[in-house]
C-alpha cells in the first residue's frame, strides 16, 4: 500500500450472528442472575471485581463477557495496562496487589476445576487477605462469572456492543 491522500478503509471480519437471545427467551433466568450478580458482588472493591470477572472470562474465552467487563473496569477507574496485563498476571505480579494476586490465584483455580479441586494452599492464601465474610463474597462472585461466561459462550453472545451500567 502507498502513501498518499486517499484512506483505505480497514475491513474488519463479519460479525458473527448470536446463536439466540437466551434472555429475552428466559427472561425470569436474566432476571435471577441479574439479582445473584448484584448479591455477589456486595462488599467486593469494583475494581478488584471486574479484575476477576475479567480473568474468569479470560480462562472462559467468553468474548461478550470481556468485551463488558473491561469497559465496566475503564469505568470503575482502573488502568488499561493492569488490564492488559490480566491474562499474564503471573507474570506481571508488580502490577497487583497481594490481596488481588490471592483473588487472581482463587479465580484460576475455581475456574479451572479440570485442574482438580481448589488446593489448600490457594484458597489459604486467599483467606489471609480476605474476611470470612468476604471471601464468601468474592467465591460468590467468581462462580456468578463463570454461570454467565456459559450463557455468552453457549449461546455466542456478541461482543462490541455493551456499554457501561447498561444492565443495571
Amino acid at each position: 500500500m502507498t502513501t498518499d491522500d486517499t484512506t483505505a478503509a480497514t475491513v474488519y471480519a463479519a460479525e458473527p450472528a448470536p446463536r439466540m437471545d437466551w434472555a429475552a427467551l428466559a427472561p425470569d433466568v436474566f432476571k435471577a442472575m441479574l439479582r445473584l450478580d448484584a448479591a455477589a458482588g456486595r462488599g467486593l472493591d469494583a475494581k478488584l471485581r471486574e479484575l476477576v470477572k475479567i480473568r474468569a472470562s479470560q480462562l472462559n474465552h467468553c468474548a461478550f463477557c470481556l468485551d463488558m467487563h473491561t469497559k465496566d473496569a475503564l469505568a470503575a477507574g482502573e488502568s488499561v495496562e493492569r488490564i492488559v496485563q490480566l491474562s499474564a498476571w503471573e507474570e506481571s505480579r508488580h502490577f497487583y496487589t497481594e490481596k488481588e494476586l490471592a483473588a487472581l490465584e482463587l479465580t484460576d483455580a475455581v475456574t479451572v476445576l479440570t485442574d482438580g479441586f481448589v488446593p489448600d494452599e490457594v484458597y489459604e492464601k486467599a483467606a489471609g487477605h480476605f474476611e470470612e465474610a468476604e471471601l464468601a463474597q468474592l467465591i460468590a462472585a467468581i462462580s456468578v462469572i463463570n454461570a454467565w461466561n456459559r450463557f455468552g459462550v453457549a449461546t455466542r453472545r456478541v461482543p462490541g456492543h455493551y456499554r457501561p451500567g447498561q444492565y443495571t
